[in-house]
């Protein structure tokens, strides 16, 4: 073996240490930056994928670390929105799941970048009164097929408000993390989206959008310097293929 390849198998096998806080590699840490939101009203429960293990870029853990009384879980399923909580829910109503599926706010006859949908992905009515009455937003974290698992795994999810968004712009990760759809927001821009939006206070989403941004600004930094922290490629659902080709006959 060549002095370079050894160089290249020694640096594969490089252990980085992680912060105990947000689980990234310390050189992409920026909890010291971080700026609590104080007394936000819509309590927050994000449902992590178990195979959704992109420490570098992901932002479940970093959009929990801003509040209070948001929850993370990593799992499949659970019974109910209180076991996945932690407490008991009286109402699921007025929760709220963001679960985007095959809906499109630009198909719908809406300016609303936050839109309640029913079960047939069409737009409620009375969209003031039912967003006003949220009390708490479920976030699924993950790939796109890994979302539509956990969706259908939970059933419980069907007693909440489906909701979607619209933005007016494309998700900051640009280039460095593609997403499937333009609507596709990273888990801490939905949150900033939806919870600044919600409650009316821009703050939230200026805060949340601006710890992604130091994210991604120093995960550029140290990306020429530190390859081993760049994201190892998604792995192709082939199921999913299987299903197309499937359907197309």
């Amino acid at each position: 073996m060549s002095k370079q390849s050894e160089s290249r198998a020694g640096a594969e096998t490089v252990e980085v240490p992680e912060c105990a806080d947000c689980g990234k590699p310390l050189p992409l840490c920026i909890c010291d930056s971080i700026t609590p939101i104080a007394k936000n009203k819509v309590s927050l429960l994000i449902l992590q994928h178990p195979q959704e293990q992109d420490r570098t870029l992901g932002t479940a853990r970093l959009t929990a670390l801003h509040f209070g009384n948001a929850v993370l879980k990593i799992g499949l399923s659970w019974p109910s929105l209180s076991k996945a909580l932690g407490r008991t829910v009286d109402d699921p109503s007025r929760w709220a799941v963001l679960y985007l599926g095959s809906a499109k706010v630009s198909e719908l006859d809406t300016e609303s970048e936050i839109v309640a949908i029913n079960r047939k992905g069409e737009i409620e009515p009375h969209q003031r009164a039912i967003l006003n009455d949220i009390e708490g937003i479920v976030l699924l974290d993950g790939t796109w097929s890994q979302a539509k698992a956990l969706w259908w795994r939970n059933a419980w999810m069907l007693k909440c408000q489906r909701v979607i968004l619209g933005p007016k712009r494309p998700s900051r990760y640009g280039k460095l993390r593609k997403e499937p759809r333009s609507d596709g927001l990273s888990t801490i821009e939905a949150a900033a989206m939806l919870l600044a939006g919600l409650e009316k206070r821009p703050d939230i989403g200026e805060t949340l959008n601006g710890s992604f941004e130091r994210l991604l600004a120093r995960y550029r930094e140290v990306q020429a310097t530190m390859p081993e922290l760049a994201p190892k490629p998604k792995k192709k659902d082939y199921r999913r293929r299987k299903g197309v080709k499937a359907r197309a006959k």
